[in-house]
């Protein structure tokens, strides 16, 4: 039966627990709605309860269930007694908040260290780690900026974001539909598709190569500052401007990283196909193209961040009243704070989508490679 070992997160949370003590209650006395004595202490018997199970040899899933639970309840519990008392947290609060993220964190450590059983619990446990992970990031921002009590204009706490984006999920989706649909996906498909073809054209023509290497690095190198206002004015303000930019931006990487790849078939591989009497389209298709199979992924999954990059910061220099560029440009200047972290939450879930897609297209690719195996 695996057990999950002892490990200082445990001791430390217990003894944060302990430390907590001397500094109730959990709010200021000037709270408008302080904790309630039932509260704070089911929030006490949660952390200490699970900070002594983890003592225990328990089998590694129960007690990782145990974790998680007793973790994320007296987080939640916690969060909760914030909403109209910001600033008003006392210092035994954060003590408590630090034992739960301790516990969280002995929770996901034992969760690496168990061997699943299917295919299924492997990717459940690959997803759950890190939403863990992501989870208390998230806890820790909402504690931190209600707790001390940081402006929203400063930083908004996620909960703020999350009512602004539920509250403007139809502005959201125009400007998604705008900057994604039209410009990156455009620009992102006709750049990586020229950058390939020219990465064949030059590996198969010498002096091509020799030309362009020299120029793609410079280009690589631009600032896209500079060339987003240059293609405002060749191809007007709408998303037709912002696609030349992801196309310049894709292009390159695309074409550095095919020709690298082209070379990457070794010379007994070669010499094994000239014994075949193979030309160089039978060579290409079914020794040097597969070969290069994984430098050409890792540029689609570069370009797929560059894309969503430079689409929106294109947006910065001309656009119709839609588009993610655009809604950040104009929020921040009207202090809509929310609403700027709105358009980045959904930027970085689109491209966390984008990535994983591509990701997964690779590795049903190139599941051959040792990489994937």
């Amino acid at each position: 039966m695996t057990l999950i070992h002892r490990s200082w997160q445990g001791v430390l949370a217990l003894l944060l627990c302990i430390a907590a003590l001397p500094f109730l209650p959990l709010l200021l006395a000037e709270a408008a709605s302080p904790f309630s004595t039932g509260s704070t202490a089911l929030i006490l018997l949660l952390l200490i309860g699970s900070a002594l199970l983890s003592f225990l040899a328990l089998p590694a899933r129960l007690l990782a269930g145990i974790l998680f639970l007793g973790a994320h309840l007296s987080g939640w519990l916690l969060l909760s007694g914030l909403s109209g008392n910001e600033g008003m947290a006392s210092a035994s609060f954060f003590l408590l908040l630090g034992a739960g993220w301790l516990l969280a964190w002995r929770c996901a450590s034992g969760l690496s260290a168990i061997h699943p059983r299917s295919r299924i619990e492997g990717s459940i446990l690959r997803l759950l780690i890190p939403g863990i992970f992501g989870l208390w990031i998230l806890i820790l921002w909402e504690a931190a900026t209600r707790g001390f009590g940081i402006p929203f204009i400063l930083l908004p706490p996620p909960s703020a974001i999350g009512l602004r984006i539920a509250g403007s999920l139809s502005i959201l989706w125009a400007d998604v539909q705008q900057t994604i649909f039209k410009a990156v996906v455009f620009g992102y498909v006709v750049g990586c598709a020229a950058g390939f073809v020219t990465a064949i054209l030059a590996d198969r023509i010498a002096f091509l190569r020799r030309g362009l290497m020299p120029i793609g690095n410079l280009m690589s190198a631009l600032p896209i500052v500079g060339v987003a206002p240059i293609m405002v004015m060749w191809f007007g303000f709408d998303w037709q401007s912002k696609a030349a930019v992801v196309i310049i931006m894709t292009f390159f990487p695309m074409l550095v990283n095919t020709v690298a790849g082209l070379s990457a078939a070794g010379t007994m591989e070669r010499d094994l196909m000239r014994s075949y009497a193979s030309g160089y389209g039978q060579t290409l298709l079914k020794l040097r193209l597969p070969a290069a199979m994984p430098f050409i992924f890792n540029a689609l999954k570069i370009n797929s961040t560059l894309a969503l990059i430079g689409a929106i910061v294109a947006e910065f220099f001309g656009t119709p009243i839609v588009g993610m560029g655009f809604r950040i440009s104009t929020e921040i200047g009207r202090m809509n704070v929310d609403m700027v972290w709105a358009e980045i939450a959904v930027a970085a879930l689109a491209g966390s989508v984008f990535y994983g897609i591509v990701a997964l297209a690779e590795r049903l690719t190139t599941f051959w490679h040792p990489s994937n195996r």
